[in-house]
């Protein structure tokens, strides 16, 4: 196990003395050695082979040899004997909101629950009314719950997908018979969050099922759906299908193009294919006789070429969802969207000093070595004691780091200094304007009272944005793809404020927000209200959610002129000072 692997199981075995109700000190024990852990700036491999993990900070003898156990065997006897003290089906129940370690701990101990289906039983016969901490809203919430997570189980997260469908295509390029392979469907269209993963190969027809034998062989396959000659269905981890097509490379295009489009999209592009005289399906561009009957099939070999054929621009992938794209293709109005490679900087990053696993000095080394100019410390708040949220003092203390770290000569990136201020009731700020103007730059986030009709979160989140101090909204819909709904709130008014108040939104890429969500950009825009891509990174390895941010920005029209990390650092602290002063 690498140390990711191992933090990860520390972390479960802290959970696990939770619900056996141990002694704090030993669950906090665990928590802190997975942190430690994470942030280790050495090969936790190497540190076990040469016998010097009892030389890391806060790791005794007993976790030194656990932790040996674990990289060495790749498993755990002290962590499987907890595992098995529970019912399997209760670490479900940690997945549903408002359900931590303690009421689960209830839940269990008292009412003999120990699975979603006997949750959903018990709340639906009000059972859980005569506990303490519980009442007729939390099993309310819960069914709720429930029944969201049931209606999200054939889906996924984009970011959890990207990295496994990537793989395959790499490996698959490698293949002597393929000539082209890409990712499809709605994965290639960047969409938040995918049902399975499409594929699509080239290659000479008497290949394909050579092809095909070779791909549902593949070590990521956990079971075959079907299994054709130019087209097999498989499992991967999690339940995620992912289907491969192989086509001759003739038909290749038209049919990256099919299998890419929304449906809507496709329809569209069939009609104006009709109009111009001429069929469009997965097989071809074809000329048509007066009949509508295939008379001559057109040579395509790229999608640009289809596009020209019918008289379009290029469209990218991302925009192929029928809002628009095609008559901005056919006025030449489709805007060069921003790469991921022209971003600048990131903001909204944590440290340790707050809920993140690395420091300063770590995260602000990871940045530079992904080729940022510049770096936006903002930890949370005092508010969010759930966080580690930093008062006034230790804002300070970091203030003087901040400071002390761009006086440097020999620094490789500039930082600046911000907060994560909590929006507290009817838009009051968790600190006070003279606090706020120590900062370069402030998000204000909402992390509480969500319960709030439409109108009143609304009025929360303008009044926050009216603050001059206040640079960025932070995740503007507080959404959790696939586990929580965004709290109610008029976007339009959010982007009005915006456009008159200056104030930046922030498109939060982590995979489990993307938030503000990608379908009002377009809006914001034109507009002009400006983007900024955060990774709202805890650990280095976060900052690669940018480029997942970038996606998503591509998706909501986005140039690199309206996304505000593409300038360059002397122009970023222009931007910061005009903000103040505003």
């Amino acid at each position: 196990m690498d140390k990711t692997e191992v933090a990860a199981v520390l972390e479960e075995i802290a959970l696990l003395l939770e619900l056996k109700g141990e002694n704090a000190f030993k669950s906090r024990a665990y928590k802190t050695a997975a942190r430690t852990l994470e942030t280790l700036p050495e090969d936790l491999g190497r540190l076990v082979a040469e016998d010097r993990l009892g030389t890391v900070p806060g790791i005794g003898d007993a976790l030194r040899q656990k932790i040996t156990e674990l990289v060495t065997t790749g498993k755990l006897a002290y962590h499987e004997k907890l595992r098995a003290e529970f019912p399997p089906g209760l670490f479900d129940l940690l997945d549903l909101p408002g359900l931590g370690p303690k009421k689960v701990k209830a839940l269990y101990e008292q009412l003999h629950i120990s699975d979603i289906a006997g949750l959903e039983a018990a709340c639906r016969e009000k059972k859980l009314e005569s506990l303490a901490g519980f009442g007729a809203k939390t099993e309310a919430n819960l069914l709720l719950s429930i029944e969201q997570r049931r209606s999200y189980q054939s889906q996924h997260r984009l970011g959890d997908v990207l990295d496994l469908a990537e793989d395959l295509v790499d490996t698959l390029r490698t293949h002597p018979d393929i000539h082209r392979v890409s990712i499809a469907g709605s994965l290639r269209r960047g969409k938040e969050v995918v049902k399975d993963i499409d594929l699509l190969a080239s290659s000479a027809p008497e290949k394909a099922k050579g092809i095909l034998d070779d791909f549902v062989a593949l070590p990521q396959v956990t079971r075959i759906l079907g299994h054709g000659g130019t087209k097999a269905s498989v499992i991967l981890a999690d339940g995620l299908q992912c289907d491969l097509r192989v086509v001759p490379d003739r038909d290749f295009a038209t049919a990256l193009h099919h299998f890419t489009g929304s449906k809507e999209h496709n329809v569209a592009l069939r009609q104006r294919a009709i109009s111009k005289g001429m069929k469009l399906s997965e097989w071809g561009l074809f000329k048509t006789d007066k009949e509508g009957n295939e008379v001559e099939k057109l040579p395509i070999y790229t999608e640009e070429e289809l596009f020209h054929e019918l008289g379009l621009d290029p469209i990218p992938p991302e925009l192929r969802e029928n809002l628009g794209e095609i008559e901005a293709a056919e006025h030449g109005k489709i805007p060069r969207l921003v790469e991921w490679t022209e971003l600048r900087g990131a903001f909204h990053n944590h440290t340790n000093a707050s809920d993140g696993t690395a420091t300063l000095e770590q995260m602000a080394a990871a940045a530079a070595g992904i080729g940022l100019a510049y770096f936006g410390l903002a930890d949370h708040s005092k508010s969010s004691f759930q966080a580690n949220g930093l008062d006034e003092a230790r804002f300070e203390t970091q203030l003087a780091e901040i400071a002390k770290f761009n006086a440097n000569p020999d620094r490789e990136i500039r930082l600046f200094s911000g907060v994560e201020c909590d929006i507290l009731k009817e838009g009051k700020l968790d600190f006070d304007d003279a606090f706020l103007a120590k900062f370069d730059y402030v998000v204000a986030s909402l992390h509480a009272g969500f319960t709030k009709d439409e109108e009143e979160m609304t009025r929360r989140l303008t009044r926050a944005m009216e603050n001059k101090y206040v640079t960025i909204l932070g995740h503007a819909t507080g959404r959790l793809l696939l586990r929580r709904e965004g709290y109610p709130v008029h976007l339009d008014k959010l982007i009005d404020c915006a456009a008159e108040t200056g104030t930046w939104i922030e498109l939060n890429a982590n995979p489990y927000r993307l938030d503000m969500d990608w379908r009002w950009w377009h809006k914001a825009r034109d507009k002009g209200v400006k983007c900024v891509v955060s990774a709202d990174a805890h650990r280095p390895s976060d900052l690669a959610y940018l480029k997942l941010g970038v996606t998503l920005a591509r998706k909501g029209w986005l140039r690199k002129g309206d996304v505000m990390n593409t300038l360059p650092v002397g122009k970023m602290e222009e931007e910061l000072k005009r903000k103040k002063g505003r």
